[in-house]
């Protein structure tokens, strides 16, 4: 059994058209006619408001809950200093200080060489309190292999060649020195 189907006038598509338009012209013009302050969380969508979104100026001091702000929201140098704190505790009676702090460098030879070591001791009547070491060229083919304190006034440092850089390259070691009181 075959079922014919009528293909639909002009005159029912233009009507369906016309239906159409007007009552999806009604619902545009519904939503441009929103009331005021008609639209609140319950309507809308988490994340739908971006900043981009908001008009410039259309967040002001009056509209932004107090303490709610962070010290990460402000530029530095927009808050002000709070008051200094209490002073510490002093330290030990005869306890031992710092002075006279400085940093002592020596820089090997820059060469092809596969190795560099080199150390350096603080001047007289200083004590060693901190040191380390740079490696100047030919990187990432050559690593530090070791940097530490070899005594109470030495710092030392070696590095090597993990593959060869063909070009020149050395070793800096510093020292930080200080009188200990």
């Amino acid at each position: 059994m075959r079922i014919s189907v009528r293909r639909p006038s002009p005159a029912l598509v233009i009507a369906c058209l016309a239906l159409a338009v007007a009552l999806g012209g009604t619902s545009y013009a519904t939503v441009l006619n929103v009331p005021r302050n008609s639209v609140g969380p319950a309507q809308l969508r988490a994340a739908a408001v971006t900043t981009k979104k908001i008009a410039t100026g259309a967040v002001t001091s009056a509209k932004v809950r107090n303490r709610s702000l962070l010290r990460t929201d402000f530029a530095p140098g927009q808050l002000p200093a709070g008051p200094p704190g209490p002073p510490g505790p002093a330290g030990a009676a005869g306890a031992p200080g710092l002075s006279g702090v400085e940093r002592v460098e020596v820089t090997s030879a820059a060469n092809s060489t596969s190795t560099r070591a080199a150390s350096l001791g603080c001047p007289s009547g200083k004590r060693l309190i901190g040191g380390g070491a740079r490696l100047n060229g030919g990187l990432p083919q050559v690593a530090l292999q070791s940097s530490f304190p070899d005594n109470d006034n030495v710092f030392t440092a070696s590095a090597r060649e993990i593959a060869s850089t063909g070009s020149s390259w050395s070793l800096t070691v510093f020292a930080v020195c200080a009188v200990a009181g």
